[in-house]
């Protein structure tokens, strides 16, 4: 009796590679092209270019990868919540076992790819503030050199030139010859509009073309279009040749343009209109400066009126000059006399006081021997002191004999 397990008697025991590898064969084989509809979630772009996501509907989800070849080829920026209908291969990846889709074309349903790139586009820039009004540059009044960038063999660039020779003749033109459109015209605008501005000698770039179809005028939709002009030192015009839609070149640029011919029209003055206001700032300015010599003239004239003689004035200030020192010499001979009369009082009155005055009525100073004190009291001196006298005239010494108080 065998002891071997029913479990392991079974046929045809797999292991889970070989499961994931008859599944994925069977999943390519029966559902290699498909189009699915679904929406958009849990979208990834990683570094490596490939792009990772879930495609959702109201009940069931499936994972699915775009690869970079694909995914560059892309002509807008998926996003969570976007609709679109994908082309694609199911298949099992072996690693997890999961059921993805390979996707190879995405198309946003109910709206073009390329129209839902061209918004994508201009909600980015318009949030950099790439269409702000107060980023834009005027334009020189009166350009010494003109920068164009379009097809050489175009009808846009002879109409340019047409009306810059026609409006402003001595003006000096540089052309960049560029393709506006097709593969890589987008990215050779961007590459000229660069090349003038380290070229450095054009004031202003007029930047367009001639008419065409939407497909036609992609180039100036362009991002990297969009960004030359927007970091360009020089003022651009914009002069697509269409009067509906604006570009994305329009929008940046400094001013817009509707035609070529338009452009070169906004870039220059008129000629014979720039000598006509020429003119005419030069008469305004005569007039204005005839008018400043005679208000100067009449004003010169009434300081004439009013200014006197310097010969009048200097006698009357010599008149003056005159009387004021007769009166300072009047008062100061009177000060001097009542000075002296004061002086004379003074020494008058002092002299009364003066001990030689009392000398002279008959009177004499009396003072000690060898001290020189003045004796006012006889009761202070005895019998035998010498004492000074002291006359008007002269002086005598005496030795006292009697004293009586």
């Amino acid at each position: 009796m065998s002891t071997i397990p029913a479990w392991l008697d079974r046929p045809n025991v797999l292991t889970i590679s070989d499961l994931t590898s008859q599944i994925r064969d069977r999943l390519e084989e029966d559902f290699r092209d498909v189009w699915v509809v679904g929406e958009l979630s849990s979208y990834r772009a990683p570094s490596s270019g490939h792009l990772y996501f879930t495609l959702k509907d109201e009940e069931s989800q499936v994972k699915a990868v775009m690869f970079r070849s694909y995914a560059g080829l892309l002509r807008f920026r998926p996003e969570d919540g976007l609709e679109v209908i994908v082309r694609g291969r199911v298949s099992v990846y072996p690693a997890r076992g999961d059921l993805q889709l390979y996707t190879t074309i995405m198309e946003p349903r109910g709206v073009g790819a390329q129209q839902l790139a061209l918004e994508q586009l201009k909600a980015l820039l318009a949030t950099e503030g790439l269409f702000a009004a107060e980023r834009k540059r005027p334009l020189p009044f009166f350009p010494r050199c003109i920068g164009i960038v379009t097809a050489l063999r175009g009808a846009a660039i002879q109409d340019i030139l047409t009306i810059l020779y026609q409006r402003c003749p001595y003006t000096r033109v540089i052309v960049r010859p560029t393709k506006v459109q097709g593969v890589g015209a987008g990215i050779e605008v961007a590459a000229s509009i660069r090349d003038l501005n380290e070229h450095g000698e054009a004031d202003v770039i007029i930047v367009g073309r001639g008419g065409g179809s939407r497909e036609d005028l992609s180039a100036f939709n362009e991002e990297v279009v969009a960004r030359a002009i927007a970091a360009s030192a020089i003022p651009v015009v914009a002069a697509v040749g269409h009067e509906i839609d604006l570009s994305i070149a329009d929008l940046v640029a400094d001013r817009r343009a509707p035609t070529p011919t338009a452009a070169a029209e906004m870039v220059v003055p008129q000629w014979e209109e720039l000598r006509a206001h020429v003119e005419e700032r030069y008469q305004s300015l005569f007039t204005a400066i005839a008018r400043q010599l005679l208000q100067h003239r009449d004003a010169v004239a009434n300081l004439q009126k009013r200014l006197r003689d310097p010969r009048q004035m200097i006698a009357v200030n010599r008149e003056y000059l005159r009387a004021t020192i007769a009166r300072l010499t009047t008062a100061f001979v009177r000060r001097h006399e009542q000075g002296r009369s004061q002086w004379q009082k003074l020494a008058t009155a002092l002299n009364s006081l003066s001990p030689l005055a009392v000398l002279g009525r008959g009177y004499s100073l009396t003072r000690m021997i060898p001290s020189g004190k003045v004796i006012a009291d006889a009761t202070t001196l005895i019998p035998g002191d010498s004492v000074r006298l002291t006359f008007a005239r002269g002086e005598a010494r005496a030795t006292i004999d009697e004293v009586s108080g």
